[in-house]
């Protein structure tokens, strides 16, 4: 596939951080030993798995049999720019590298052992990754007219490296991947020139056995797949908020297996990222982070402290199982002070407040309508036991919560913070474990500008006999 123009490189690596995030999260989690329960189960998102394996285990064309694997994504964006615009592509994947050791015998062959010991760590065998990137580009009315189908050939490989301190080699071995990715579009008939682009990558590979194991299977897959897409001659339209004039339009694309959001600086939008974790528009990793942990999901600082709890013989084998384990390993050990300070917390939310805001009421609500235990919402009382109909917001907000627009639920409490804001805590009206929630406590928070009261009010908890 051809390299991509100096633009559209420019945007690719505005987005690489938060890319290169999604391509190794989960890739190996604290304690970073190959021995730790939570490593032995790996490459949870965005495997595209070999085609007619997929087949045999049950796999539905939407990838669902108790399993989010399948042997395809699809990415469906919207793009307002002419016809003859060019839009650059991205494919970005990890291709595994299976990883053994062994140790070299006394006639000088080799024969493999589960881990060899080399003085500072303990070499282990270990499946690895490999990180693989295919460009391609298209204009949009040769997609409108009719797709185009890119091939993507990673080869297979295997390389051979003696162990320092140790009498024996690590061998790495590599099959070779197969897929294709095809590009459709159609107009959206909008007074805009506004597209709908359509990018599908399937694995294509047929050498693996249907009634081969999911670890052999992974050998002929790609992990952790997902897809850049930039412009220099448009721009990209939210779904998660989009305009009036394209918000029907949003509504038809079909995203399986991944969900395209606007990536790069806040405001721009010539960048796409789709991806198969749920992210915001503008996605970005924390500016004080010392460096990828594998598990963007979680906080720096913690992990980083647990990490140097470790015992030596833990740091032995966290450094013997993966290269990027030891570099882990070896950068917590080396933070100054001052970067665990940073790392302590951040303030990004503070901004002034506009005279006209503080000086007016909330449209829909404020604290001081409250009645005790409860807030008004649209001139209804809500309190505990109230059912509501959740409306999340499409910023600011956890992005699993927009899978629950529409859902009812019952208020469990009305707590307000040490800011005096007002939170909802709700269980959902057809959630089977509802009541299991009550009892533990655990719930889903809403503000009140995310909830519309229902008229039927209070009604009795999940479980009540009354």
């Amino acid at each position: 596939m051809e390299n991509a123009p100096a633009t559209a490189m420019a945007g690719f690596e505005h987005a690489r951080a938060v890319a290169d995030a999604i391509l190794y999260e989960g890739y190996l989690l604290y304690p970073y030993r190959r021995s730790s329960g939570k490593n032995r189960v790996r490459w949870q998102f965005g495997v595209l798995v070999p085609p007619a394996w997929a087949e045999a285990h049950g796999l539905d064309d939407t990838g669902v049999a108790g399993s989010a694997e399948a042997s395809w994504q699809q990415t469906e964006c919207l793009v307002e720019a002419p016809e003859d615009a060019v839009v650059h592509g991205r494919v970005r994947f990890l291709q595994v590298q299976k990883k053994t050791v062994e140790q070299r015998c006394a006639d000088g062959s080799h024969a493999e052992v589960d881990s060899l010991d080399a003085g500072a760590r303990t070499e282990c065998a270990f499946d690895e990754a490999v990180p693989q990137e295919f460009d391609f580009h298209f204009r949009l009315a040769d997609v409108v007219a009719g797709e185009r189908r890119f091939a993507v050939r990673t080869p297979g490989g295997e390389d051979r490296e003696p162990i320092a301190g140790a009498a024996g080699r690590t061998v790495r071995r590599r099959r070779p991947l197969a897929a294709a990715v095809t590009v459709s579009a159609v107009r959206c008939g909008t007074a805009e020139p506004l597209t709908r682009i359509r990018v599908r990558i399937d694995n294509t590979g047929a050498a693996t056995p249907p009634d081969a194991s999911r670890d052999e299977a992974l050998r002929d897959s790609l992990l952790a797949c997902h897809v850049l897409l930039n412009t220099a001659d448009g721009s990209f339209v939210s779904l998660l908020d989009p305009p009036d004039r394209a918000e029907r339009a949003a509504g038809e694309c079909r995203n399986v297996h991944t969900f395209p959001v606007l990536a790069g600086a806040a405001g721009e939008r010539r960048t796409v990222l789709s991806s198969p974790i749920l992210l915001y528009d503008h996605p970005r990793v924390a500016p004080e982070s010392p460096g990828d942990l594998h598990d963007a999901t979680e906080i720096d600082e913690i992990l980083s402290l647990r990490t140097l709890t470790l015992t030596d013989e833990e740091k032995r084998e966290a450094r013997g199982t993966d290269p990027r384990a030891a570099r882990i390993v070896d950068r917590t050990e080396s933070l100054p002070p001052e970067t665990f300070a940073r790392l302590h917390g951040a303030v990004r939310s503070l901004r002034p407040v506009p005279a006209s805001t503080a000086a007016a009421p909330a449209s829909r609500w404020s604290p001081g309508d409250a009645e005790p235990g409860g807030i008004v919402v649209d001139g209804v009382t809500v309190v505990q036991g109230s059912r509501v109909r959740l409306r999340p917001r499409a910023h600011g907000t956890d992005p699993h919560d927009r899978f629950l627009d529409g859902r009812t639920a019952r208020v469990e409490a009305v707590l307000h913070d040490v800011d005096d804001a007002v939170h909802l805590a709700v269980t959902l009206d057809d959630d089977p474990a509802a009541e299991l929630n009550q009892w533990y406590g655990r719930f889903r928070y809403f503000a009140p500008d995310e909830i519309e009261p229902l008229p039927s009010g209070p009604v009795p908890a999940v479980g009540d006999d009354r």
